[in-house]
């Protein structure tokens, strides 16, 4: 019978090995037919490589070989996994609530990654665990535990981030409102105002705002730029600000006053939120209370009169 520990040597040699017998033949020049490009590089160099500098010689670096091989093996490793786990309207809203826009392969390329790295974490852990004599059939299931793990963690991470972004795009709502409306009071622009508020300002909101006025620039406007980004972000509070804003551009209503409104109804609710986030601050609260200092409370008052009992006092 294979002692869990020789088995988890055996595994590892093998797959040192197994790597090593792989980069070796990364790095050998390869024996098949050139590419076409390779082909024809050197009867269009006037095109494409004008100085002679670039173009790739025959057999090539061994390393870059290794890099190629590496990169073009984790492309196509990417895009199955991108295919399997599929891309959804969720993520890509969550993607732009982030602030890293609606790239889904991208995110499962880092999603893969971490599943990777936490199913590496989870095979040294065996090989921990068989090495210290502590071997159980459970133990195999950790690779995939910690795959699952990864893959996970960084979808909560995502989630996470979105969530922070959208509370400081609320927070930062009354003051470009109020902001704006300034400058059209001062006798600026609409869009003028935008992009006035979008180059001096700083945080989240002004960002998207800097998005906006590169979309108005190349032709787009700036009705259908704002309410692409309230598409994109799907913040309640900025949607029903920025949709009166737009029926008072469409309408010609004054647009200074529907965004001082605008900007008390943000504070309404930002003081509406503030004050249920503290009644359930003030539930989670009683619960140390009620569950720790109330029986040490309790234990404290009658130890001693249990003591002096059994004492016979």
């Amino acid at each position: 019978m294979i002692h869990p520990t020789e088995l988890a040597l055996a595994v590892l040699l093998g797959g040192a090995l197994g790597v090593g017998l792989w980069c070796i033949a990364a790095a050998l020049p390869s024996w098949r037919a050139p590419a076409l490009i390779h082909r024809l590089a050197p009867y269009i160099r006037d095109v494409t490589d004008p100085a002679g500098t670039t173009l790739p010689t025959v057999l090539g670096d061994p390393t870059e070989a290794l890099a190629g091989g590496l990169r073009s093996m984790w492309n196509r490793a990417q895009g199955r996994f991108a295919n399997l786990a599929g891309g959804s309207d969720a993520l890509e809203r969550r993607l732009a609530q982030a602030g890293r826009g609606g790239d889904v392969a991208t995110f499962r390329g880092q999603q893969l990654a971490w599943a990777i790295a936490g199913c590496g974490a989870g095979a040294a852990l065996v090989v921990v665990v068989a090495f210290a004599g502590r071997f159980t059939a459970p133990a195999v299931a950790l690779p995939l535990v910690g795959a699952i793990a990864g893959a996970v963690a960084r979808d909560v991470i995502l989630t996470s981030r979105a969530r922070a972004r959208i509370a400081r795009i609320e927070e930062e709502l009354p003051t470009v409102l109020e902001f704006l409306a300034l400058c059209l009071s001062a006798g600026e622009g609409v869009f003028g105002s935008v992009r006035r508020v979008a180059g001096v300002g700083t945080g989240e909101l002004t960002t998207e705002l800097r998005a906006v006025a590169v979309e108005v620039d190349t032709g787009s406007t700036l009705a259908d730029a704002l309410t692409a980004m309230t598409r994109r972000l799907q913040v309640p509070v900025l949607t029903r600000a920025i949709d009166h804003a737009v029926a008072a551009i469409d309408r010609g209503s004054p647009l200074a006053e529907t965004l001082q409104a605008q900007a008390a109804d943000a504070r309404e609710d930002a003081k509406r939120s503030l004050i249920e986030t503290a009644g359930r601050k003030e539930i989670l609260m009683m619960i140390p209370l009620v569950f720790g200092l109330l029986p040490l409370s309790v234990l404290f008052a009658i130890f001693p009169g249990i003591t002096m009992l059994r004492l016979g006092f």
